[in-house]
C-alpha cells in the first residue's frame, strides 16, 4: 500500500508538470558569459563548455552536456559548497578557476553582486528562488508569482543579476525584476511579432530565455520562439537588435562593455543534442554583427 501511494504521488507530479508545460518539447542550452578580460564562455548542449579567448581561439573546457552557466568572477565558489539536490535530479558543477564557472543541468543560475548563488527550486507552479552562500547556507530568497497572464509559473527561461543588486528572470512573455529586498515586479512584457517565424521544436511566440542587463538598466533578451534578440529600455521601449532566420535562433545573451554576445543554435524538431549546432555572434556598439565561433567547424568537436 505504501508503494502504491508513492507511485500515485509520482504520477500526479508528472501529470502536473505536463499540464503546466508549454509546447516547447526540447531545447538547447542558453549558457553564455564574458569575463573581465573579454573572454567568452558558452555551453554547447551537444559537446560541452567552450571558451573563446581574446584572440578568437576556441578551447574546450569541459565535456559536461549541460544547459546553463554562471560566471563567478570573484571565485567565491571555487572552494565553496555548492547546493545539491537530495533526490539527485539536478547538479550544479564548478569548472576551472579565475574565473570559476558554474554550470547547471536543469535550470538557470546566477551569481549576485554580493557573490551569492541564485537558482529556482520547487515543482512547476510552486517555484521559489533560492539563495546559496559560498559557506553552504541556503535560504528562500523569493517565492515566484503567477505569470503575467495569471497562470502558474512552470519554469523560468533565464536568470541574471543586475548592477543595482536586483535579479531578473524571464517567463515566456515577460521579464520580471526582483529587488534586493525580494520584491517582485514586471520589468517588461513582450508580444510575438506578426508573421512570427516557425522554429523547430517550439511554436511558443514569444519564448523568452537568456537575458542580460547593463548598468543603465537596459535589458537584452533572447526571444527563442521568434528568432530575435530584443533590447528593452527601463521605460519599456522595445527594439529588435537581431533577427536570425529559422532554423537558427538565439537562446542567450551576454554583455561586455557596449558589445553584445549572442549564442544561437540550429534548432531541430527531434530531441537529439548533437543536432543542435551552436554559434556565437558579436554585435558591436556600431551595430556591426559577425559570427565569431561555430563549434562544428572545430576538428573533433563532436
Amino acid at each position: 500500500m505504501q508503494r502504491l501511494q508513492i507511485n500515485c504521488r509520482l504520477i500526479i507530479l508528472i501529470l502536473a508538470a505536463v499540464c503546466l508545460s508549454t509546447s516547447v518539447t526540447a531545447h538547447p542550452g542558453s549558457g553564455i558569459a564574458v569575463d573581465r578580460l573579454g573572454q567568452v564562455y558558452f555551453l554547447d548542449t551537444g559537446s560541452g563548455l567552450w571558451k573563446i579567448d581574446t584572440q578568437g581561439r576556441l578551447t574546450k573546457l569541459s565535456g559536461l552536456l549541460n544547459h546553463w552557466l554562471a560566471l563567478d568572477a570573484n571565485n567565491g565558489f571555487a572552494g565553496g559548497r555548492l547546493p545539491t539536490d537530495p533526490m539527485g535530479d539536478w547538479v550544479i558543477t564548478r569548472v576551472g578557476a579565475n574565473p570559476t564557472l558554474l554550470i547547471s543541468t536543469d535550470f538557470p543560475i546566477a551569481i549576485g553582486q554580493e557573490g551569492n548563488l541564485y537558482y529556482p527550486s520547487g515543482r512547476p507552479g510552486h517555484l521559489q528562488l533560492m539563495r546559496a552562500t559560498p559557506s553552504g547556507a541556503t535560504s528562500v530568497f523569493a517565492t515566484l508569482p503567477l505569470t503575467v497572464t495569471g497562470q502558474p509559473l512552470p519554469y523560468i527561461g533565464g536568470l541574471i543579476a543586475g548592477a543595482d543588486g536586483s535579479l531578473y528572470y524571464t517567463e515566456d512573455t515577460a521579464i520580471k525584476r526582483i529587488t534586493p529586498q525580494g520584491r517582485i515586479g514586471t520589468a517588461a512584457t513582450v508580444r510575438g511579432p506578426v508573421g512570427a517565424p516557425s522554429i523547430p521544436g517550439t511554436n511558443q511566440h514569444p519564448y523568452l530565455r537568456g537575458l542580460a542587463v547593463d548598468a543603465r538598466g537596459d535589458m537584452y533578451v533572447a526571444d527563442n520562439g521568434d528568432a530575435r534578440v530584443l533590447k528593452i529600455t527601463p521605460q519599456g521601449k522595445v527594439t529588435t537588435l537581431l533577427q536570425t532566420k529559422s532554423p537558427w535562433s538565439p537562446t542567450g545573451v551576454a554583455l561586455f562593455g557596449s558589445d553584445v554576445y549572442v549564442i544561437e543554435f540550429l534548432h531541430t524538431a527531434r530531441d537529439v543534442r548533437r543536432d543542435w549546432l551552436p554559434r556565437v555572434r558579436k554585435i558591436a556598439s556600431d551595430g556591426k554583427s559577425v559570427i565569431i565561433a561555430t563549434v562544428d567547424q572545430m576538428p573533433g568537436a563532436r
